[in-house]
């Protein structure tokens, strides 16, 4: 029964990253010039004067469609690492609860000036749909990508509110846990076709 539940949270990532693909690449019109990576990555930092916390994760599947900027990504929450084994515990059973809410989703484009086709490093606003912990909520952030041979690497910072995903943080822990957390995400696509 365990192994099945186990089989049954890693197949999930692996769904949504196929499907995600998928409605990416039928949506296009004409070709469509897909890139994709298993293994991005995303941190979140709160620094208060009690307390530090990083949270790190280095297997984010994601996919680009080069053609439409249409891009995508699912993350599994029970993947991020922490600097203390408590602080990880903390996370998974308390704030994002991950037994219950397994993964992060985002959907949505890239704008501004850029040739994906072309080599080269183009400043962009990122749009979408962040899910996380059960709750939608728009966002929108810069983010700087490079596009070289057969790679599209892109980074982006920006601020999200745990407040505003329903997640709670107790009264006890709240000076030790900033109002905001700093979001750090570096992706390195590679082409799939």
């Amino acid at each position: 029964m365990m192994a099945l539940s186990i089989i049954k949270l890693i197949m999930m990532p692996i769904r949504f990253f196929l499907v995600a693909l998928f409605l990416l690449c039928i949506s296009s019109v004409g070709f469509c010039q897909s890139y994709m990576t298993k293994n991005g990555f995303i941190g979140f930092y709160s620094k208060t004067p009690l307390e530090d916390i990083r949270g790190e994760n280095n297997q984010v599947y994601s996919v680009l469609d080069a053609t439409n900027h249409r891009i995508a990504f699912a993350v599994l929450l029970k993947g991020f690492l922490f600097t203390k084994e408590l602080m990880q515990e903390h996370f998974n059973e308390n704030y994002v609860e991950s037994d219950k809410y397994p993964k992060a989703t985002f959907s949505g484009s890239c704008s501004g000036d850029m040739d994906l086709t072309k080599d080269g490093i183009y400043q962009v606003v990122i749009k979408g749909d962040l899910n996380l912990h059960g709750v939608t909520k728009p966002i929108e952030t810069t983010a700087q990508l490079e596009v070289k041979n057969t790679h599209i690497k892109g980074s982006s910072t920006f601020k999200l509110k745990p407040e505003d995903f329903n997640i709670t943080i107790p009264a006890i822990v709240r000076e030790k846990i900033a109002s905001e957390m700093n979001v750090k995400v570096q992706i390195d696509w590679v082409r799939s076709n």
